[in-house]
């Protein structure tokens, strides 16, 4: 038999809502401070995230919607450049409490090192987008984590699976003793990849999306009083994830 003996959770829309309110409104923010006159909008950014990784999004609008942009010389320090400053005003709203974790995060993430599962990350957000999202959210949470594989870690971002066989050697653990959390059909398919099956949590921008594979999937992980919502595979009669029902969900697989 099967056991379960970590969780991999994906970061933006998973851990939190940081699209559409906190990269979004960061990348704004960057282009304005550059003294560019680009505005992704919410809709706009939603198209945007076809393409995993900050960098790669920029350089994928600059091709698409502004082809006459006169490049610098070196556009890879400009595209760089940018991309720091969305990152460090990504963290300013952070700090100012506007991105908070989504329903049965925390919940579930003290439940699961209470019961002795180990915890990781695999991502293509920036490592201190992570440190900051966990810090403003769950003082001293990076620590929770065995693993946070981040960024540019690995060459190749989701939905290749090159995260998470990165994080998979680092906590020296077999796809089948995991299991992972994500929200996009990207992240399902990263997870897929390497391996290991995957529970899928919608947010607005991936909702609707096909999500063939996954183990579940729900609307949000749920809490006492706001149970979460089915919306394909079986959730054993759970009305909140926790490890119990993720057990149960890894055993069946």
């Amino acid at each position: 038999m099967k056991t379960l003996e970590a969780l991999i959770f994906d970061v933006d829309g998973t851990l939190a809502d940081t699209e559409r309110d906190g990269h979004r409104i960061a990348f704004n923010r960057a282009f304005a401070e550059a003294g560019l006159d680009w505005d992704w909008t919410v809709g706009l950014y939603g198209e945007l995230l076809a393409v995993t990784g900050g960098k790669e999004r920029i350089l994928h609008y600059i091709d698409r919607y502004h082809p006459a942009f006169s490049r610098p010389g070196d556009l890879s320090t400009f595209v760089a450049d940018l991309h720091a400053a969305k990152t460090r005003h990504y963290v300013r709203l952070l700090e100012e409490g506007g991105i908070p974790p989504r329903p049965g995060v925390k919940r579930l993430l003290g439940e699961a090192r209470e019961k002795g599962l180990r915890l990781a990350i695999a991502t293509t957000t920036t490592p201190a987008n992570v440190t900051a999202l966990l810090d403003a959210n769950l003082p001293g949470g990076a620590s929770w984590f065995d693993v946070i594989g981040a960024g540019d870690i690995v060459p190749a971002k989701k939905p290749a699976p090159d995260i998470y066989r990165y994080v998979l050697q680092e906590l020296r653990l077999g796809p089948d003793c995991c299991l992972a959390i994500e929200d996009s059909a990207h992240g399902l398919h990263s997870a897929l990849g390497a391996g290991v099956q995957t529970l899928v949590t919608v947010n607005g921008y991936t909702a609707g999306r096909d999500f063939a594979g996954a183990l579940a999937v729900l609307d949000h992980l749920g809490e006492p009083g706001a149970p979460f919502q089915v919306l394909a595979g079986e959730a054993g009669g759970a009305a909140c994830v926790d490890v119990a029902m993720l057990r149960a969900l890894f055993a069946g697989a």
